[in-house]
C-alpha cells in the first residue's frame, strides 16, 4: 500500500511534539469560537432574559448544532489529554500520533466547513449565529496546519498499513487505560471471541433469546454485580470497568453487551432511590444473576415524553393495582422483575405524579412470555437487537406488593429515573463502541482477503480510507465514552458529557456499519454476512436511551442554562 509519509505531520513538524503543539494551540480557538456561538444561540432562544422551551424548539437547528459544536469540541479536548497521557508514559506512538492528526484534522475542517448530524443534515457555524468576521477566528497556521495536512490520504493509508502490521492488538492504538482495565478487556475479549462471536449471527437470524448458558456465564465472571457496591454481593468496581466489559461484550453481539444494561438501570434505581430493606432483599439477587429484570418505562403514545405516561397504579388495601400498555420492553419475557414506571398522584397529567415499583413477575418463554395474571403481551418484530427481544406489555389490574413502591414514597418516579440517565447513557455509549469496532473487524478482515481485479480492496485508497476513519473515530468516541465514565467515578455531574458520548457514539457505530457494508458490496446485502447484522444492530444506538434529537435537545439545554 503505496504511502508517503511526508504528509504525517510529525514528519512535517520532525517530531511528534511538533503535532502536540499544533493540537494545543488549536483548541483555545475552537473553545472560544463555541463559547461565542453559545452566546449567540442563547440570545435566539432568550425571551425576556430566561430561556424559552418555545423558541428552543423553533430554533432546533441552532440548538442541536450548538449540541453537536460542544460534543467535537470536548471530542477534541479528550483526544488530546489521552494524546498526553499516552506521551508522558512512553506510549504514543505512530499509530496513535495518526489517530490524533487525522481526528484533529477531520474534526476542525468540519466545524468550519459543516458538522454532519446526520447523513443530510449538516449544521454550520453561521447557523449558530456566527458572523464571517466571528468564523474567520479559526483561521489560524495551528488549524490551517492541522486542516491541511491531518487527514489526508497518505496519512490514512499510513495507518491502514501499521493496522495490518499490528492484527494481534485488540485496538487501533492504546486505549490509554490503566492495566487492570486492560487486563479485563482482555478477558471479555476472549469471551466474545469463543463463546458469542461464533453464535451470535445464528440467534439473530432465528430471532432466538440468547441462551442461558451465556447468562450463567457472565453472571459467575461478575458482570450483572460489576458496579454494585461489595456490601451488596457486587464487586464494586467502577465505571470505566463497565464501559469496558460492555464494549467488549458489544463487540461480539449487542444483545450480549446489553444484558448487564437491565441491572445496571435497575441497580442504580435502588442505589440511588431505595430503602435499606429494598437495597437488601433486591441488589445481591441481581449482582448474582439470580434475578434478571427489565425496565418498563416506555408507552405507546408517549416516546420519549415520560411526563405524559398514561399506566397507573392504585392502592387496594397493602396492595398496588397497575393498568396500562407499555411497549418497547426489552427482555421482558423471561425476567424476574420489572421497574415499572406508573401514575399514582391523582389528579397530575406530568412527571410530578409518577411512582417507580419493583414489580415482580414469573419468567416466561418464547411461546409463553407472560404467565401471571394481570399481565399480557407480545413480541414486537425488529431488524437487529435481538438476541432479548422486544415486547409490547400490557397490565390488567395487575398486582404489586406494598413494600415495592420504590423507596416507599409515591411521586418520586421521575426523579429517580433520572439518576439513571448518566450511567445509561455511558453505557450505551460504550456499546456503540463495541459495535463500531465490529463493524471494522468485519469490515479490515473482509477488505484483506477479497480480491478484485487482480489486487485485495484494502489496496484500493478509498477502502482503505474508509476503514482508516473508522478507526480513527472509534478512539474518539471511544475517549469521550471513558471521560464521562471517569467524571461519573469521581461522583461528578456528567450528563453533558455521557449525552456527548452517546450522541457521537451512535453516529460513529451506524457509520462504520454502513461502511463496512459498503466494503462487503453485494455480499453485504446478504443475510448470511455478518455485517448485515451489525448494521441492524448500529441502527438502534440512535434511538434508545434518548433519540438523536432528544439527545440534542437535552445536551443544549444544559449548556444554554
Amino acid at each position: 500500500m503505496a504511502h508517503d509519509g511526508s504528509q504525517d505531520i510529525a514528519a512535517q513538524t520532525g517530531s511528534i511534539a511538533g503535532l502536540m503543539a499544533l493540537t494545543d494551540a488549536a483548541l483555545p480557538a475552537v473553545t472560544a469560537l463555541f463559547d461565542l456561538a453559545r452566546a449567540r444561540v442563547r440570545d435566539m432562544v432568550s425571551d425576556g432574559g430566561k430561556v424559552s422551551g418555545r423558541l428552543m424548539d423553533a430554533q432546533q437547528t441552532a440548538t442541536h448544532g450548538l449540541a453537536w459544536l460542544a460534543t467535537y469540541v470536548e471530542s477534541l479536548r479528550q483526544m488530546r489529554g489521552w494524546a498526553g497521557r499516552l506521551a508522558d508514559q512512553g506510549k504514543f506512538h505512530e499509530v496513535e500520533a495518526l489517530l490524533l492528526q487525522i481526528g484533529f484534522g477531520e474534526y476542525l475542517d468540519q466545524m468550519r466547513s459543516g458538522i454532519p448530524m446526520n447523513q443530510s443534515e449538516v449544521v454550520r457555524l453561521r447557523d449558530l449565529g456566527l458572523t464571517a468576521a466571528e468564523i474567520a477566528t479559526l483561521d489560524i497556521p495551528a488549524i490551517d496546519a492541522l486542516i491541511a495536512a491531518g487527514n489526508t490520504q497518505d496519512a490514512r493509508l499510513r495507518l491502514v498499513a501499521l493496522m495490518l502490521e499490528r492484527n494481534a492488538d485488540i485496538t487501533v492504538g492504546a486505549s490509554g487505560l490503566d492495566e487492570e482495565l486492560e487486563m479485563i478487556r482482555e478477558q471479555f475479549r476472549r469471551y466474545a471471541v469463543e463463546k458469542v462471536e461464533p453464535f451470535a449471527h445464528d440467534w439473530h437470524l432465528k430471532d432466538e433469546l440468547i441462551p442461558m448458558s451465556v447468562i450463567d456465564e457472565l453472571a459467575e465472571m461478575g458482570v450483572f454485580g460489576l458496579t454494585i457496591p461489595e456490601e451488596f454481593g457486587g464487586l464494586g468496581l467502577s465505571k470505566a470497568s463497565m464501559v469496558v466489559v460492555s464494549e467488549e461484550l458489544s463487540r461480539g453481539y449487542i444483545g450480549v453487551g446489553s444484558l448487564g444494561t437491565r441491572t445496571e438501570i435497575a441497580a442504580e434505581l435502588i442505589l440511588c432511590g431505595g430503602t435499606d430493606a429494598q437495597k437488601a432483599h433486591w441488589l445481591p439477587k441481581l449482582a448474582s444473576g439470580e434475578i434478571l429484570p427489565t425496565a418498563v418505562f416506555t408507552e405507546p403514545n408517549t416516546g420519549s415524553d415520560l411526563g405524559s405516561l398514561r399506566t397507573r397504579a392504585r392502592r387496594d388495601g397493602d396492595d398496588w393495582v397497575v393498568n396500562g400498555n407499555k411497549t418497547w420492553i426489552t427482555h421482558a419475557a423471561r425476567t424476574h422483575v420489572m421497574t415499572v414506571l406508573a401514575r399514582t398522584v391523582e389528579g397530575t397529567s406530568d412527571y410530578r405524579g409518577l411512582s417507580m415499583f419493583l414489580a415482580e413477575k414469573t419468567p416466561g418463554t418464547d411461546e409463553a412470555p407472560f404467565v401471571d395474571s394481570g399481565l399480557s403481551g407480545g413480541e414486537i418484530e425488529v431488524l437487529g437487537y435481538r438476541g432479548m427481544k422486544e415486547y409490547t406489555v400490557n397490565f390488567d389490574d395487575f398486582r404489586v406488593k406494598g413494600d415495592n413502591l420504590l423507596g416507599g414514597v409515591e411521586g418520586q418516579g421521575f426523579k429517580q429515573l433520572m439518576q439513571t440517565f448518566e450511567s445509561a447513557r455511558i453505557q450505551t455509549a460504550a456499546r456503540a463502541v463495541g459495535v463500531a469496532q465490529s463493524a471494522l473487524d468485519l469490515g479490515l478482515q473482509y477488505a484483506k482477503d477479497r480480491k478484485q481485479f487482480g489486487r485485495a480492496l484494502i489496496e484500493f485508497p478509498r477502502v482503505a480510507s474508509k476503514l482508516a476513519m473508522m478507526a480513527v473515530e472509534i478512539m474518539i468516541a471511544r475517549q469521550l465514552t471513558y471521560f464521562s465514565a471517569w467524571e461519573k467515578d469521581h461522583e461528578r455531574r456528567c450528563d453533558l458529557e455521557a449525552g456527548m458520548a452517546k450522541l457521537l457514539g451512535a453516529r460513529v457505530a451506524w457509520s462504520a456499519a454502513d461502511n463496512a457494508l459498503q466494503i462487503h458490496g453485494g455480499n453485504g446485502f446478504a443475510l448470511e454476512y455478518k455485517i448485515s447484522r451489525i448494521l441492524c444492530d448500529a441502527r438502534i444506538l440512535n434511538i434508545f436511551e434518548g433519540a438523536a434529537e432528544i439527545q440534542a435537545q437535552v445536551i443544549a439545554r444544559r449548556l444554554l442554562d
